[in-house]
């Protein structure tokens, strides 16, 4: 087929199939990600929309976005020291 070898064939399908599987693995740790986010406080009188909403947003602006992802595991460990769990 066109002069190439078995395996040089086997090599140019193989990358499709690893780009594939890394977008999975990419996707359920996005998934993991988004669903230890904390959401309820220890304390009652802060276990409110408004209160979440404040304290998310300063965790936010102390940790701006790292092209990394470095800063999502920053504001999960914020919300963590405000007392979210």
């Amino acid at each position: 087929m066109l002069g190439l070898s078995t395996h040089q064939l086997l090599q140019k399908r193989a990358y499709p199939i690893i780009g594939l599987a890394m977008l999975a693995m990419l996707a359920i740790f996005a998934l993991a990600a988004c669903t230890s986010y904390p959401d309820v406080n220890q304390d009652p009188a802060k276990n409110n929309r408004q209160t979440f909403q404040r304290d998310a947003l300063e965790c936010a602006q102390a940790y701006p976005d790292a092209g990394s992802g470095v800063h999502v595991r920053q504001r999960i460990d914020c919300m963590k020291l405000k007392g979210w769990r």
